[in-house]
């Protein structure tokens, strides 16, 4: 089977090693000339996506690169405690979650795709399913984004993305002021949206502002320290961490996606971000975990006939939609969370303290189970 993915990030590079072990002849083409390179921030693994990792193979070297965070903590705008749980797993699992910046974990999986036989062309983008490039691939992966082309090629009335009233700035502390946590996934819900950072291992800080607006701001490459530090001045934690910062990343606006109904057909199939942006901190564990259970479908349907692609593909749909539809659900909770009034923000600061430790894990306990299981072997392709 010769399959050409598009998109060499997280979603392309992972199902490019999936589709390799079991046997395809495979070639990413990535647009940028270094699909790592400084794009994005840190990312956050749960315990799914590690599994996920753990059957491309690729595991130890993603946990290598980052650093495990064992606990999540949400607090308020004015430093009251409201949840400490264990950070996106069960408290009983003893795989933790991982945080590493965006551009280690596609260096990871794309020395990993190289060494499993993989091509990565970089600097090229392909013009869709009619590319020459595409003419005899048995399969085409869109694995290339929320603003997929791929996706458009499959349905050109597919929906487009629409600015999502929120938009991100991360960056990096020098040191972590004292007083705040030594540790964990630090979570404020501050007036202007919310507040994340995270201690690393070396006693600097990563952290992230997700700043809720109507509008997008009219030169996201100008919002810097001083902006964000008059944002969140109410806050002391965000403000006392913004104090320190050394590193700032230009401003990433956010997006939503309604419900694409056209996701494989023929021999094209999205995945990841181009098929369900779910957010909620999941984007890149969902693409791993698609192309798990992609390559699974694709080598127990018709034992390795490429006739049978297609009927593979609608099965590999069929599993994945309702688990990204759910996802998707909880992101827009999240997002009305970030966004909430005053009124809103003062009756959570109540409630949150007797119910959040509670109910936690029983919410997101169907999330963390989930184990995409183990990639099968496919010897040869007819």
């Amino acid at each position: 089977m010769r399959a050409v993915v598009t998109g060499g990030g997280v979603a392309g590079s992972a199902s490019a090693i999936a589709l390799a072990r079991i046997g395809a002849d495979v070639t990413v083409y990535e647009a940028y000339e270094d699909p790592a390179g400084p794009v994005g921030s840190h990312v956050s693994l749960a315990v799914n996506g590690l599994r996920a990792l753990a059957a491309l193979g690729c595991l130890s070297p993603v946990q290598t690169a980052g650093f495990p965070v064992a606990r999540q903590r949400m607090w308020s705008g004015r430093g009251k405690l409201l949840g400490d749980v264990a950070r996106g797993r069960r408290p009983e699992d003893a795989l933790p979650s991982v945080t590493i910046m965006r551009a280690d974990l596609v260096t990871a999986l794309r020395a990993a795709a190289l060494e499993s036989g993989v091509r990565i062309v970089t600097g090229q983008r392909l013009d869709g399913p009619s590319d020459p490039r595409t003419a005899d691939a048995d399969l085409i992966v869109g694995a290339d984004g929320i603003w997929s082309a791929t996706r458009r090629a499959l349905d050109p009335a597919a929906p487009a993305p629409a600015y999502a009233g929120l938009y991100s700035v991360s960056g990096a502390s020098g040191r972590l002021p004292a007083g705040l946590p030594r540790d964990g996934f630090n979570w404020i819900f501050a007036k202007r949206g919310v507040f994340i950072f995270l201690p690393a291992p070396d006693g600097t800080v990563w952290w992230t502002a997700q700043v809720s607006a109507p509008a997008p701001p009219p030169d996201p490459a100008a919002i810097g320290v001083a902006e964000l530090a008059a944002l969140f001045a109410t806050e002391a934690q965000a403000a006392a961490v913004l104090r320190e910062a050394t590193a700032v990343r230009t401003a990433n606006l956010g997006h939503v996606l309604k419900p694409v109904t056209h996701r494989h057909g023929g021999r094209i199939v999205l995945i990841g971000d181009a098929a369900h942006p779910v957010g909620a901190g999941q984007g890149a564990s969902i693409a791993m975990e698609d192309a798990v259970i992609l390559a699974r479908h694709l080598a127990t349907a018709g034992a390795g006939r490429t006739d049978a692609i297609p009927a593979a593909l609608a099965a590999f749909d069929a599993e994945r939609q309702p688990r990204a539809g759910k996802l998707a659900a909880m992101e827009a909770s999240n997002r009305d969370a970030k966004t909430a009034g005053p009124i809103a923000a003062r009756l959570r600061e109540v409630i949150m303290p007797h119910v959040f430790n509670r109910f936690y894990e029983n919410a997101t306990g169907w999330l963390y189970d989930f184990d995409p299981g183990v990639l099968p072997v496919t010897r040869g392709w007819s």
